[in-house]
């Protein structure tokens, strides 16, 4: 296998299994283990994957997000429930904020139930799908475009949203601990806050896994938001804390 075909079957594997060992891939691949050490190399470079002791992972850590395009591929059932479950919160005629993330990304068509709506985002994946829809009024935000997120950011963008505002803003985080949201990305972060301060309301997406993680920066207090939506029950000691400080979940079921 060519050396390009076999970085892809690693991403293609990790997609499914999240983490990977070097023996599990040495023996996979049938190459050795410093063969796969310079391809997790190149490929940790790129910002597609962590190497971990003894393998690689795409789960994020302190200062790590995979990339849009593997996180684009996971948990597309979870995501649809919740992107069902915000879009309740829409009533036609908002102005509605969407921030960056594929998560987020899962709320356009959710949305186009929701029309007449305008759209203020800095997501890619969602422009492009909202572009041409009729009776959604989009405001594309721009600034610098990120491959790694799909999505614009900077001053440029910051900018924009110190001059718009929203009846409601969706936000979505890749970790929650101690009852604070969390990122990775400071860029990231400032574009979120814009959109929080630019909204009367707020509503806080996260998958529950990334319950009991933190990332680099603070993002925001939990009590910050009007509505905080997760897929299923996080766990148990962190339910309990929620419970404790008053913070409600909706839980976005399966209604089918």
């Amino acid at each position: 296998m060519k050396r390009e075909d076999r970085k892809q079957a690693i991403m293609d594997l990790l997609v499914d299994v999240r983490a990977v060992s070097l023996d599990d891939l040495a023996s996979r691949f049938d190459v050795s283990r410093m063969t796969v050490h310079r391809d997790l190399d190149d490929l940790a470079q790129a910002g597609l994957l962590r190497k971990v002791r003894g393998g690689a992972t795409v789960e994020p850590g302190t200062q790590f997000e995979s990339d849009f395009r593997i996180r684009a591929m996971q948990d597309a059932e979870a995501k649809a429930r919740m992107a069902r479950a915000a879009a309740a919160l829409v009533e036609p005629g908002m102005t509605v904020m969407v921030n960056d993330g594929s998560m987020a990304a899962g709320l356009a068509d959710a949305l186009l139930d929701r029309r007449p709506l305008t759209v203020i985002s800095n997501n890619a994946a969602l422009i492009d799908r909202l572009r041409d829809e009729a009776s959604v009024r989009l405001i594309a935000l721009g600034g610098v475009y990120s491959a790694k997120y799909n999505g614009f950011f900077g001053v440029v963008t910051e900018a924009a949203l110190s001059r718009l505002r929203a009846d409601l803003a969706f936000v979505s985080t890749p970790a929650v601990n101690d009852l604070r949201a969390f990122h990775m990305d400071d860029e990231v972060v400032r574009a979120k806050r814009a959109m929080m301060d630019a909204a009367d309301q707020r509503c806080l997406l996260i998958n529950h896994k990334r319950f009991g993680h933190s990332a680099l920066h603070a993002l925001a207090g939990l009590a910050e938001f009007n509505h905080i939506i997760t897929d299923e029950s996080p766990p148990s000691d962190q339910l309990a804390r929620l419970s404790a400080a008053g913070i409600v979940l909706t839980i976005a079921r399966n209604t089918a």
